[in-house]
């Protein structure tokens, strides 16, 4: 999939598929362990980041 064809989630449906709170995505979002863009003014996520990121806690805790 390529970036242009990308899934991309608003704040709050990344909230609900990492189960974590407003402010922890912001966290993510801020400490580059979640990427992000936005799209004049709004944050947007891409699903794949999301995937990367379980991904990579998963391998972590492996």
């Amino acid at each position: 999939m390529t970036t242009a064809t990308a899934e991309l989630l608003t704040v709050t449906e990344a909230m609900a598929r990492l189960k974590v709170g407003r402010s922890k995505v912001y966290d993510l979002i801020h400490t580059h362990r979640l990427a992000s863009i936005k799209i004049d003014g709004s944050r947007r996520i891409p699903a794949d980041a999301v995937r990367h990121f379980i991904q990579s806690q998963q391998a972590e805790a492996a």
